[in-house]
This record gives structure tokens, C-alpha cells and sequence, in this order.
């Protein structure tokens, strides 16, 4: 039986609680993951059609408009790393929380097309981008020798939003139009997301008086298996991480993986069409994607915490490259439904690998900044993928030469992370 704390215990009150407080932190943060979903391209992409039919917009121009919001909103996330690391995740996720609902409402305003482009900014940074890069750095401050484990479970909010928000968005549509279920969205964003960011999220371990992982010490960040507690954490500035050729190693397979996966997505129905496949196949191929993804979350997760964080990117990369050599020889819909599973792996492989080797690599004071950066390139190659992949098909009127074009990507990638050495302090002082 455990013995009772002493009346005049001065330790802070989170070390005094039976559990170590991060756990807490992870439902926080999986919670907010779910809720970028309105700003994520699997929501957004119900509306379109709604919207289209109702303005009488043509589809190429609400597309570039998206493409447009995006990449505007690349643009911001260096700043929201920036203000992360300054103001600490519960301002920040109060804030934007507080932003993306009013952002979300907006939508349902719109009504000329300078209206849908300022709108796509604001979800797509404040959502997409914002909601994603502070829970995961959020997770890495609390956890080193568990992150990657910690990472997988707080993943769960993006498989979850991926899986059930789509077809509630149709839901909504279908009864209320699709001016007032954004009204419902920013409602389910304010009411779900704000208090328990304010009752729960802490800045940092350090901030309560407890240390990473609820050890004693706090641990180096090295991209290897596990690292002895009693080495102090190397912690990098973003210009000595510029510095560093492993940064920008990571930075090419981050975001090349991001425009493929994005144009792949993308454009799936055709694709599957141009292999005389029904098109409602399509919708069941994102679910087989969506339980794919959440087994590579969980793979990564257990892997990260084990082996070099190199090699697991790498994995991923070279499962991304089989995913397509697979499409060619996809005539059947099981054939289809295996691609699927093949690049949901891939992809649940890289969102833990991609949110743990960064803190793992380069420490946790500056992660904001660091991450921001990488964001930053990654929403803004994802907005450009679908582009080149679509004009090669219009000029070839087949899928075989986008697809071996972009192949060449994950295989230069899967060769860059094998080369993205965990990096020396040594390497920055030259």
C-alpha cells in the first residue's frame, strides 16, 4: 500500500499527484489534432461541391483559390513557432483556438471569392498548420525517452477527426446547407477545445516543477533508442540548427513526403477511374487508408523509442515508393484497397516520425521556431503537389509518367534520412 504524502510536503502540487502530469497533457493534445479537422483537406473538400454549386464558381477556380490559402498560410507558421516558444502552448492554443473558431465562422459568410481565399488562409493556417505543429511540440516538451510512444497515442485526435469528421461535415450539409454547418463547426471548436486547454496545459514540465517523463533528470535529446538521464538535453538555437546539414536532410524528406502524399490523395479518384475502377471506391479506400495509418502510428511510435529516428524515416519513405510502384499494377479493387494500405502505413510511419525527430534531433527550448520552419515548407510543398502531378496527366492522359516523376522522390529522401546523422553542437561551430 502506498504510503501517504507528509502534511508539510512543500513539493510542487504536480509532483505530489499519483501519476506523472504529461499523461494529462496527451488527451489535450490529441483533442486538439481532432479539432484542426475543419481546416484540413478531408473537411474542406466537402464543402467544395456545396459551394460550387451554390455561387456558380467554376471547380479550377475555387481549387487555385485553396491552392492560393495554403500557401499563404505556409507563410505564418515560422511566427506561430516563433510565439510558441515565447508564450508556451496553453496561450498559444487558447488563442488560436479562439481565431480558427471565428476563422471557421467566416467561411459562412463568404461571398465573393476574395472572401473564400482570405478564408482558406485562416483555417488552413490556424487549423492545418497551427493545430498541428503546437500539439505535437506541446507532447515532445513533456515527453523524451517515452516520445515517441506519447506521440502515437496523441495521434489518435488526427486519426479520429480524418475518420469521423467528413462524414458528420455531409451530415450537416445535408440538414442545415453549408453556410450554417460551418457555423456548427466553429461552435464544436469553441465548446470543445478552450477549457480544457486552460484547465489542463501546462507550458512545460519544468514549469510545475517536474522534469521530462516525470523522471528525476531530464534527458538528452539524440535520435537514438533510449539516453541515459543523466546526460543534460543539447539544446539548439533555429540559426545553429540552419547550420546543421541534418536539418535540412530532414526538411527535403518532410516536405517532399508532403506534396506526394497530398498529390496522391488528391487525385485518387481519378486515378482509380483511369484504371477502370468505380469511383465510390474510393471512399472505402480512405478508410482501409485511415486504419492503415493508425497501425504506422503505433509501428513509429514503439520504433522511435528503440532505433535511430533515421531509419524509420527512411522506412517510410521506401514504404511511400513501394505504395506507388504498387499502382501499377492495380486493375482490381483489391488491388486498390492494398495501395491504400500500403501508403496509410507510410503515412502513419511519418506523422510520429516527423513530430519526434525534430525535439529528438535539435532539443526542446527552440522546437517552436524549428518546427515552424519545417511547417512552413510542408504546408506550403503540400499545397503545390497536386498541381504538377495533374498538368503531367493532362498532357500525357495517363498516370504513369506523374507517378514515375514523383518516384524519384521518396527514393532521393529514403537516401536523405539515412544520411541525417543525429547532429553535434560541433557541427554548428563551423
Amino acid at each position: 500500500m502506498a504510503s501517504t504524502p507528509p502534511l508539510n510536503d512543500h513539493r510542487p502540487w504536480a509532483a505530489r499527484l499519483p501519476f506523472f502530469y504529461g499523461w494529462l497533457i496527451l488527451p489535450v493534445a490529441s483533442l486538439a489534432l481532432f479539432i484542426s479537422g475543419p481546416g484540413q483537406t478531408y473537411t474542406v473538400s466537402v464543402f467544395v461541391d456545396p459551394i460550387i454549386e451554390d455561387m456558380g464558381w467554376s471547380r479550377t477556380m475555387v481549387s487555385s483559390l485553396y491552392t492560393a490559402g495554403s500557401l499563404t498560410a505556409a507563410l505564418g507558421m515560422v511566427m506561430v513557432g516563433k510565439l510558441l516558444d515565447r508564450y508556451g502552448a496553453r496561450v498559444m492554443l487558447t488563442a488560436v483556438g479562439i481565431l480558427f473558431g471565428f476563422a471557421v465562422m467566416w467561411m459562412s459568410r463568404v461571398g465573393e471569392p476574395v472572401h473564400l481565399y482570405l478564408g482558406f488562409a485562416a483555417i488552413r493556417a490556424l487549423g492545418q498548420g497551427s493545430l498541428t505543429l503546437i500539439p505535437t511540440a506541446l507532447v515532445a516538451l513533456w515527453f523524451i525517452r517515452r516520445r515517441g510512444k506519447a506521440t502515437a497515442l496523441a495521434s489518435l485526435g488526427s486519426v479520429a477527426s480524418q475518420a469521423t469528421l467528413p462524414p458528420v461535415t455531409h451530415l450537416l450539409i445535408s440538414h442545415l446547407g453549408w453556410r450554417h454547418a460551418w457555423v456548427a463547426l466553429a461552435f464544436m471548436i469553441w465548446g470543445a477545445l478552450l477549457l480544457p486547454v486552460l484547465a489542463f496545459v501546462r507550458r512545460s514540465p519544468e514549469s510545475v516543477g517536474l522534469q521530462p517523463d516525470g523522471n528525476a533528470a531530464s534527458m538528452r535529446g539524440s535520435g537514438q533508442a533510449t539516453v541515459p538521464a543523466t546526460h543534460s538535453e543539447v539544446n539548439w538555437s533555429l540559426r545553429e540548427a540552419f547550420r546543421a546539414p541534418a536539418f535540412w536532410l530532414l526538411l527535403f524528406a518532410g516536405s517532399s513526403q508532403s506534396l506526394i502524399s497530398t498529390a496522391l490523395v488528391f487525385h485518387q479518384v481519378s486515378l482509380f477511374a483511369s484504371k477502370g475502377l468505380d469511383a465510390g471506391l474510393a471512399a472505402v479506400a480512405l478508410t482501409v487508408m485511415a486504419i492503415a495509418v493508425l497501425a504506422g502510428i503505433f509501428i513509429a511510435g514503439i520504433l522511435t523509442d528503440k532505433i535511430p529516428n533515421r531509419y524509420v524515416l527512411a522506412s517510410a519513405q521506401a514504404i511511400m515508393a513501394m505504395g506507388m510502384l504498387w499502382t501499377f499494377l492495380i486493375s482490381e479493387p483489391w488491388e486498390a484497397l492494398v495501395y491504400s494500405g500500403i501508403m496509410g502505413v507510410a503515412g502513419g510511419l511519418f506523422i510520429t516520425i516527423s513530430a519526434v525527430i525534430w525535439p529528438n534531433y535539435f532539443g526542446r527550448k527552440h522546437l517552436g521556431s524549428i518546427r515552424g520552419v519545417a511547417t512552413t515548407s510542408s504546408v506550403a510543398f503540400a499545397a503545390l503537389g497536386p498541381m504538377p502531378f495533374g498538368l503531367l496527366f493532362d498532357l500525357t492522359g495517363s498516370y504513369t509518367i506523374p507517378i514515375l516523376a514523383f518516384l524519384a522522390l521518396p527514393a532521393a529522401c529514403a537516401i536523405a534520412a539515412l544520411l541525417a546523422f543525429p547532429p553535434s553542437k560541433r557541427v554548428a561551430a563551423t
